[in-house]
Parts: structure tokens; C-alpha cells; sequence
């Protein structure tokens, strides 16, 4: 039986189509729906023509790089294949969905998002007479735009030293610099909590052994951590990103009851004595706890997904051959997000 995918016109064009990726324009050529009953669909588009041109990237007995440029039309995939294997990199281990409320991707390095600041009066529940005036909730544009950063890596090799090496060890590589790119994705997400992106809305701070905390400065102690959770109403701490602190946490005498720490010990899973999800990241200051709500705090833009100078990779000229990607954080509800610091 002949299928559709084997007779797709490949082009480096295909790369440059605005507003669109790769695997986009090759599903429009070849759509995944037609696929449906065969033992092609659970295929998408451009793993289909991995099998077209029977090139393996996974496994023991996965082909060598030189694979991808046995033609001009299999080169084309080398590009998306380096962006999927820096994607998978990204995914591993990422706590920015954790972290984040909402995700907005946009076209462009300009993004002006919207926020909602009540006052505590407004935000009461009152009881509304009849025909009596409604309260109201004002949402307005933000005052200035959000920042975005391009974050990338350079990847640089050429292509004699890498073409006869084998594409599940060449992915391993890829995914580390996916991983790099992720963690500035992360420094950026904390910065802005701690900072603010621009629109004077930087969380606000307590110190361990100051009021309302109280406790004795520079030792964490279940009370401070109990009295910095009750400051977050009406919104809930269910998260809290920690950097060198995380030891401090763990070692808390409420932390090794039972259930705990057969938790830690058996899944690796985190949770702090007020139930929150408990994430490290190296971004955190030192002797510095944010917690926020995640359903409110913080806004992720994405202004492109993992771009790769395909031009220079189907012409086997990988050096100096960048791979980016565009993203910024804007604050959603700026008292959904607090910081704690030990001294």
C-alpha cells in the first residue's frame, strides 16, 4: 500500500514559513488524520518521514548523523530533529509548569499584559441590596511593555567530527543544551517574582525574626514558615521555589514524621509541612524562600518555540550554528507571590 508521506516534497522553504513550524507545514502535506486505522497513526508528520528515509534516532542501533545527508531531501530533517531532541531537554525536569498560571504565545518581542490590584475592600464578598450599585473588579493594560529574552546556545562543531557518531548518543548533547536554555528560562521566571517585570510590582518581602514572622534571624523554624503562609490570604502558598534552603526545609523536625518520609524516600516527591509544592532552582538567592499561588502569580510569553539556523545545518555547517529561544514572565496578581528571607 502506498501512503502519502512517501512522495512529500521535501524543501529547506518549509522552514521559513511565517507564523508556522515545520512539522506544521509537513502536516498540512501529509495530514496525521488520514493515518487514522494504520499502523502509521501514532506517527506524526515528521516521524513519518524519519521512516520514509529509514533513519533511527533512538536506541542501541540508532543511525550516525551522516544518515540525515545520505540526500538533499533527508538533510531537510536535520534541522527539526536538532530542534526536537533541544525541546525534550527543555521538558526534563522543567518546573516552570509548575510555577506558571497561564501561557500566552505571541509573534514578536513586544507583549503588554493586563492586571487586576483591588483594594482589601474590594475584595470582600458584600452582601448587594436592591438596586444598590455592584462592586466592581477594574482590569486594565499593564503601563509598560513585558521584557522578553532570546536565551540560546551555540552549537559548535563541524560536521567531520560529528558524522559518524551515533544520533542517540548526538541527542544526549542536544538535550543538555535544551536543559541550559530552560534553566535561563527559570532565572528569568524568579526574577521577575522577586523583581517584578517592569510595572512596579515586586513582591513583597518578610525576614525571619521580624514581625509578622517573628522566629530568630537566619534560622528557619515551622513557625516562621507557618506565619509567612498565613500573609498570602485571600490567596493560598501552594508553591514554594527554594535554592540552598531546601536542606534547611527538609531537615525541619515536621518534616520526618512517617508519611513524609516514606514519600521522599520512595518517589523523590517533595511536600513541605503546609502542603506546598516544594521546587529548587539554582536562580533563588541565597537564604531566600518565594512562595506564590501558581493559579495567579505569573504569566509565561512565549515570543517563538526552539528556533535553529536550519540553513547552516542542512549545509552541514555546524559551526557556530545557534539555537534559541524567545520567552518572558509577567506578573498576573502581584500579592499572589511573596518572598521570605532567612536574615
Amino acid at each position: 500500500m502506498a501512503y502519502q508521506f512517501e512522495t512529500v516534497k521535501l524543501d529547506k522553504g518549509m522552514y521559513s514559513e511565517a507564523g508556522t513550524s515545520f512539522t506544521k507545514v509537513l502536516e498540512k502535506c501529509d495530514p496525521s488524520e488520514q493515518y487514522k486505522g494504520t499502523p502509521l497513526e501514532h506517527l506524526d508528520a515528521f516521524q513519518r518521514q524519519l521512516k520514509r528515509f529509514d533513519i533511527k534516532v533512538k536506541g542501541a542501533d540508532s543511525d550516525v548523523v551522516s544518515k540525515f545527508f545520505a540526500t538533499w531531501e533527508s538533510a531537510v530533517l536535520f534541522p527539526e530533529y536538532v530542534a526536537r531532541a533541544v525541546r525534550q531537554g527543555m521538558e526534563e525536569n522543567n518546573i516552570l509548569p509548575f510555577m506558571t498560571a497561564a501561557e500566552t504565545r505571541i509573534s514578536g518581542m513586544d507583549y503588554r499584559s493586563i492586571t487586576s490590584d483591588p483594594t482589601g475592600s474590594e475584595k470582600a464578598l458584600k452582601h448587594v441590596a436592591e438596586g444598590a450599585v455592584i462592586p466592581e473588579t477594574r482590569i486594565r493594560a499593564q503601563e509598560n511593555l513585558v521584557q522578553l529574552h532570546k536565551r540560546g546556545r551555540m552549537l559548535v562543531a563541524s560536521y567531520e567530527a560529528i558524522q559518524f557518531q551515533r544520533l542517540d548518543l548526538f541527542s544526549v548533547t542536544l538535550r543538555q543544551i535544551g536543559a541550559y536554555i530552560n534553566q535561563m528560562h527559570i532565572a528569568d521566571a524568579v526574577d521577575v517574582l522577586l523583581y517584578g517585570d517592569g510595572n512596579d510590582n515586586a513582591a513583597s518581602s518578610y525576614t525571619v525574626g521580624s514581625g509578622p514572622i517573628g522566629g530568630t534571624s537566619g534560622e528557619l523554624s515551622y513557625e516562621a514558615l507557618v506565619n509567612f503562609w498565613s500573609q498570602f490570604s485571600p490567596y493560598t502558598m501552594n508553591t514554594m521555589v527554594v535554592g540552598d534552603t531546601m536542606a534547611q526545609i527538609l531537615k525541619l523536625p515536621e518534616m520526618r514524621d512517617a508519611a513524609a518520609g516514606l514519600d521522599f524516600q520512595g518517589t523523590g516527591k517533595l511536600v513541605t509541612p503546609m502542603g506546598a509544592t516544594l521546587l529548587r532552582s539554582n536562580a533563588v538567592p541565597p537564604g531566600v524562600i518565594i512562595g506564590l499561588d501558581r493559579n495567579y502569580a505569573l504569566e509565561a510569553i512565549r515570543g517563538s518555540d526552539v528556533l535553529v539556523e536550519y540553513d547552516k545545518l542542512i549545509d552541514r555547517q555546524l559551526e557556530r550554528a545557534a539555537i534559541t529561544s524567545i520567552s518572558g514572565f509577567s506578573k498576573i496578581f502581584q500579592d499572589a507571590a511573596k518572598i521570605l528571607y532567612m536574615d
